[in-house]
């Protein structure tokens, strides 16, 4: 039961995906028709993150009060519901309310289903988990290109729509599993995940305020700049190839929906390497695949290598967010892992609310041409901070080490 029931959280996850990379893939089109600024998709974007952020931090009193089912199965009403909006939305204007119940829906969804996964499956899972919600992301923008070829966007998101309600009808008449899974789980083990690999902080640090331990805030900034990348990419990616490369926008969207495919691969090649490779050592070579696939996208290269710089960026991003979920405890020990876990959430969805509109705000002054410079110098700097954050907790390790070698009596 419990291996139907991962199922039906994976058919969930993908319903989550499915929607974040509808407005970048059908913005080429919806912009001319809505008499829409090309920086208002940033705007759009924004309010769906900032509608993302206040769920989450909300979503353990919300969770706690009434159940991840029931709390999910809400979610996806909410979410269905904003889709079908977006589909019948005569202007701008309506586009925003809209975007206010989608970022709302997704948040609770988003944290809901990743604290369930935590807490009642095994750790590979979550890689696994992350991965579904790339073949949700991936196949938006192919379902939408089947539309916006006749300036049928709004069919696009009708289709996503039909397919949230199908889940809504699934996760209702599932919803009784939801408990009846948690208790299988709490009584058959009460071990937590990587306990044999953590390193725990000195006790003192037990009482020192979160953001006062040394490396959290460089690990803070690595989650800003990598979901940053994520989301950038995915709004901007059709309309640079439009603007810049001539791409017709079907096209742009398929594109953009093999940048999603390679998150989607490289998600689902991940969890089978977790048995074998350390986080730390998996973060380093996504963000080094990922720079090289941005550098394809800026250099003045024909159109194939562009192509295969949206899939090698997006190959290269794939074990990057979940391994560092992971890594947390071992970074800055148990004790503080939790909490810290929720400031890095909060921050990365700060970052997929400022940095696309921010880049959105350049390309209205500039030109969107200034997208693969944006990404390079991203994903840059996210390596820079990441290794930063590596060599401070190779020297912590190393002092600890020393001070129990000074302990020990000769």
């Amino acid at each position: 039961m419990a291996t139907f029931f991962l199922i039906i959280i994976y058919l969930a996850f993908i319903s989550l995906g499915l929607p974040d990379s509808l407005l970048g893939s059908a913005w080429p089109v919806m912009q001319p028709e809505l008499h829409a600024p090309l920086g208002a998709a940033g705007v759009l974007y924004m309010t769906i993150a900032a509608g993302t952020i206040v769920s989450s931090l909300a979503s353990g009193t919300i969770l706690s009060r009434f159940g991840t089912g029931r709390v999910t199965l809400i979610s996806c009403i909410m979410t269905a519901g904003a889709l079908l909006g977006y589909s019948t939305s005569p202007s701008l204007v309506w586009l925003l309310v809209c975007a206010i119940p989608l970022g709302l829906g997704a948040g609770a969804v988003d944290a809901g289903l990743n604290n369930y996964v935590a807490a009642h499956y095994k750790a590979h899972h979550m890689s696994w988990l992350h991965c579904f919600w790339g073949v949700g992301a991936t196949l938006g923008p192919v379902i939408m290109a089947q539309f916006i070829t006749n300036n049928a966007w709004r069919y696009g998101y009708l289709t996503v729509a039909a397919i949230q309600c199908a889940l809504v009808v699934i996760l209702f008449l599932t919803l009784p599993l939801w408990d009846r899974v948690a208790r299988i789980h709490k009584a058959a083990s009460q071990e937590t995940e990587h306990e044999d690999l953590v390193s725990e902080l000195p006790e003192k640090a037990a009482a020192v305020h979160p953001l006062k331990i040394k490396g959290v805030k460089l690990a803070l900034v690595s989650f800003l700049l990598y979901c940053g990348i994520e989301a950038a990419v995915g709004l901007w990616g059709s309309s640079f190839l439009v603007n810049m490369k001539n791409v017709s926008a079907s096209t742009a969207a398929q594109w953009v929906s093999l940048y999603y495919a390679g998150i989607t691969a490289g998600r689902f090649i991940t969890g089978f390497i977790t048995f074998k490779v350390s986080n730390r050592n998996l973060i380093r070579c996504g963000q080094l695949i990922a720079l090289i696939g941005a550098l394809l996208l800026f250099l003045p290269l024909p159109d194939g290598f562009t192509l295969a710089g949206f899939i090698i960026v997006g190959f290269g991003l794939a074990p990057i967010y979940p391994c560092m979920l992971h890594e947390t405890p071992v970074r800055f020990g148990k004790k503080q892992s939790q909490t810290i876990m929720g400031y890095q959430m909060a921050v990365a969805y700060t970052g997929s609310t400022l940095m696309p509109p921010l880049l959105g705000l350049l390309a209205s002054s500039l030109s969107i041409g200034i997208f693969p410079f944006y990404i390079v110098l991203c994903a840059a700097a996210m390596f820079l901070f990441s290794e930063r954050l590596n060599a401070f907790l190779r020297l912590t390790t190393a002092q600890a080490d020393r001070s129990t070698n000074q302990s020990i009596p000769s």
